[in-house]
C-alpha cells in the first residue's frame, strides 16, 4: 500500500483502512517516502510527477505479491507495472470499477478544483465516461482530511448529498486516499454506496493475487530499458 505523499499520518490511516477489508492470509504494509523523497501532498501535476517517481523507487525496491497505489491521481501507475510482475492497482480505477458493479452511474467528489481535470482524464481513461454524472470539488487541502476537528468532512457530505440529489448518481466516488475514514458516514448520510478507493483497490488486488493474475510482461509492460537515478535496477 504506497502513499506517495510524506505524510505517516496519513499513511496510517490508509493502512487502517486497508487491514480492516483485507481477507484471512493477507498482510498490508503501507509504506511512504521520506521527507524531500516525496510531496507533502499531492496537489497538481508537479506535485503527481514528483509523486510517480516515489511510487517507481519504492515499488523497484518491493517483493510485495501486489501493490496498491494509494493517490487519486494513480501517478506513477504505468511505471509501476513496469517494475514488477504483481498487480498493481491505483485507487481511482479501482474504484472507478466497483462503482459501476454497484449502480449505473457514479459522481466523484475530489480535494480541490485544481485536481478536477486529472479526475476527468482519468474517468475517459478508464472508459466511463457515460457513467460518471459528476464530478465536484470541495476545496479542501488534502493535509486538511488529517484534521478531524476541521470543516472538510461537511464539505465533503455536502457534495456527496447534492451528486445524488441534483445528478442522480447512483453511487459515488471519494476522490482522495485522505478520505478514507469517511466512507461509512458518508454512506449514510448519501443513502447510496459510497466508494472507498483504498477498500476497493485492495479487494482488487487480493483477490487478483489470489487468481494468479499479475501484470502482463508483453510490449508496454515489459521490463523498461532504463531506469532513472534512485530507482533500484533488480
Amino acid at each position: 500500500m504506497i502513499n506517495p505523499n510524506t505524510s505517516r499520518a496519513m499513511t496510517g490511516k490508509i493502512g487502517r483502512t486497508a487491514r480492516e477489508v483485507a481477507g484471512p492470509g493477507v498482510e498490508i504494509e503501507a509504506t511512504c517516502p521520506a521527507p524531500g523523497d516525496g510531496p507533502a501532498a499531492v496537489e497538481s501535476h508537479t506535485d503527481e510527477a514528483w509523486a510517480a517517481l516515489a511510487v517507481a523507487r519504492q515499488v523497484a525496491a518491493s517483493r510485495a505479491d501486489g501493490f496498491v497505489l494509494a493517490c487519486f491521481g494513480d501517478p506513477g501507475l504505468d511505471a509501476a507495472r513496469e517494475l514488477t510482475p504483481a498487480p498493481v492497482v491505483g485507487i481511482a480505477e479501482a474504484a472507478m470499477h466497483v462503482a459501476t458493479l454497484s449502480g449505473r452511474t457514479f459522481a466523484v467528489v475530489t480535494t480541490l478544483s485544481r485536481t478536477l481535470g486529472r479526475a476527468h482524464d482519468l474517468v475517459r481513461r478508464y472508459g466511463f465516461d457515460d457513467a460518471c454524472v459528476a464530478a465536484y470539488a470541495a476545496d479542501v487541502p488534502v493535509l486538511a482530511l488529517e484534521d478531524a476537528g476541521s470543516d472538510a468532512h461537511e464539505a465533503i457530505a455536502v457534495l456527496c448529498e447534492r451528486a445524488v440529489r441534483d445528478d442522480g448518481a447512483d453511487t459515488v466516488v471519494l476522490g482522495c486516499a485522505g478520505m478514507t475514514d469517511l466512507c461509512a458516514d458518508l454512506t449514510k448520510r448519501a443513502g447510496v454506496p459510497v466508494i472507498d478507493g483504498v477498500a476497493a483497490a485492495v479487494g482488487l488486488v487480493s483477490g487478483m493475487v489470489r487468481m494468479g493474475v499479475g501484470t502482463s510482461k508483453r510490449d508496454e509492460y515489459a521490463r523498461p530499458p532504463r531506469l532513472p537515478p534512485g530507482v533500484p535496477g533488480t
